[in-house]
């Protein structure tokens, strides 16, 4: 079945099946089927004709450099075509194949120092509740950090963490049988609202491509993996703690996607970590009740 049917399917409504942590197969998956009030507001897809092509310049645009970003990481993010030293164009750090999947590579620089890339719909798209869901396979190794998330689309004018941010899917190389599904903004950053999934018998998530999402509604958010009926994370704010401020009821959300190199929180890569390292990206979808 085609990516483009099976998304149509996802409009034209199913039959209910209760699917929990189950592993998707090796072959690309048709999407979870919408109930009947939801209809499919947006996606990609990640189909192109050619081996490596651009992402699409109405959905998505490049953040780029180095410095850390806050959290001590050691790559530099290029952008597509880029020949800005240390990025190179010949080996990209991402690009749409004709598999039909957004290839985000982390790559060790001839220098000692990492590359990858960093993708965002701001600007571009975003969105005020829905379902929210990519289909992924992340890697595997020491030092590894990559992630599915959201920011307020006012983070120029209300810098992070007012903004508000959605973390709907991160893991860390040492843990690779847990991914974290966690909410910031003012008053709780950092793993204050952080909650964990682990697949059955614990088995590595970059084992297979997995759906991971998140349903939002005002006043409340569900994190979910590989079915909107497997919530193992409900946050309102009656989970906040004293004196924070819920930001996610006020205003639109743009996407990111990223795979980033080390940091505080993962850690650096070491010995055992092997490179290129690369996060499959199958589709990004928002799904919104008709009312929406």
């Amino acid at each position: 079945m085609s990516k483009w049917l099976a998304g149509l399917l996802c409009v034209l409504g199913f039959s209910a099946v209760t699917i929990i942590a189950v592993a998707a197969p090796a072959e690309k998956a048709a999407a979870p089927r919408a109930v009947t009030s939801e209809i499919l507001a947006w996606s990609d897809e990640f189909n192109s004709p050619t081996a490596r092509s651009r992402p699409s310049l109405l959905s998505w645009t490049y953040e780029t450099g180095g410095g850390g970003w806050g959290n001590q990481e050691l790559e530099t993010y290029c952008a597509y075509g880029s020949n800005t030293p240390p990025c190179d164009a010949g080996k990209p750090n991402s690009w749409v194949g004709h598999d039909g999947y957004l290839h985000i590579v982390a790559r060790r620089t001839g220098h000692g120092g990492y590359t990858s890339a960093r993708l965002a719909t701001q600007g571009l798209q975003s969105f005020r509740y829905g379902r929210i869901e990519a289909r992924i396979k992340i890697p595997r190794g020491q030092g590894m950090w990559p992630a599915f998330w959201m920011l307020g689309e006012d983070i120029n004018t209300e810098p992070w963490p007012a903004c508000g941010e959605f973390d709907i899917m991160e893991n860390i190389g040492r843990t690779p049988d847990i991914i974290y599904g966690s909410i910031h903004g003012t008053g709780f950053t950092g793993h204050i609202i952080t909650n964990r999934y682990s697949l059955p018998n614990h088995a590595a998530f970059a084992r297979r491509f997995h759906t991971y999402g998140m349903l939002w509604s005002p006043g409340k958010v569900q994190f979910y993996v590989d079915s909107p009926r497997n919530i193992y994370a409900t946050e309102t704010p009656a989970d906040l703690p004293p004196g924070a401020e819920w930001p996610f009821d006020k205003g639109q959300f743009f996407f990111v996607l990223n795979l980033a190199v080390g940091g505080a929180w993962p850690g650096n890569p070491d010995a055992s970590t092997k490179f290129p390292q690369q996060m499959l990206v199958d589709w990004v979808r928002v799904y919104q009740e008709t009312s929406q």
